[in-house]
């Protein structure tokens, strides 16, 4: 975002005083408007956004948060117009550390962030599922944990490409668990809910194969499970 390379301002305005063209070596509140139409509404340190303060951006998105040396750091609330809001910890402009990411669709992921990507210890939940990604984060991926069923059912183990992969177990509710070596044979690029675990047998896009089981799973679409014993 430009508004984050420090430029000077089209029209600044210290608290109490009169319209400039410039926050060079100013410290207190001020109002500034940028040639792009983006509005700033804050404190400054030495001529440069440090503190609180508000950003309106021209594309309607909005931060509501702590600035230094021009960028976002510190605690703050970004409100993006058609792509949800995150509240959380930045640094040097990026989400850093702890907070909530909600999306325009209602999904939300609850964790640590590192250089503006999911990484660490993080918590996914689909709104229209209630299915949850539960464990560690690297690259904006699940790589080990859970993902938990609404029936109580659960897959733990390793992950790739936010699918169940190598070595994992399926825990049932009725007390019955399954374990075996998962291997994706397609790449999936669709939403991680939609795979088959089928011994083998290719019948959807997304396949794991699973060696040393007789049982498969099998969930499609809906999230509904159907475990059969292969003989």
């Amino acid at each position: 975002m430009a508004e984050e390379e420090g430029g000077q301002p089209f029209q600044f305005t210290p608290e109490g005083g009169k319209p400039g063209n410039s926050s060079r070596d100013y410290t207190g509140r001020g109002l500034a408007q940028y040639p792009n139409n983006d509005q700033y509404d804050g404190y400054y340190a030495d001529g440069v956004r440090n503190g609180k303060g508000k950003y309106a951006y021209a594309n309607e998105d909005k931060y509501d948060g702590e600035f230094r040396n021009n960028r976002k750091h510190g605690i703050g609330r970004l409100t993006y117009k058609d792509k949800g809001e995150y509240y959380g910890q930045w640094e040097n402009g990026l989400k850093h550390g702890e907070g909530t990411y909600t999306y325009a669709n209602k999904d939300t992921y609850s964790g640590w962030w590192q250089f503006g990507k999911k990484h660490g210890k993080g918590n996914y939940t689909y709104s229209d599922t209630g299915m949850r990604l539960i464990g560690e984060w690297k690259e904006n991926k699940i790589v080990q944990g859970r993902w938990i069923f609404p029936n109580g059912t659960y897959f733990e183990g390793d992950f790739e490409n936010n699918k169940p992969t190598k070595n994992g177990t399926w825990h049932f509710k009725d007390g019955n668990h399954l374990d075996g070596v998962y291997q994706q044979t397609i790449i999936p690029n669709e939403d991680p809910v939609q795979f088959r675990c089928n011994a083998g047998r290719q019948k959807t896009q997304h396949q794991v194969g699973m060696e040393q089981s007789k049982r498969h799973l099998r969930i499609g679409k809906s999230g509904q499970r159907t475990r059969e014993l292969l003989t």
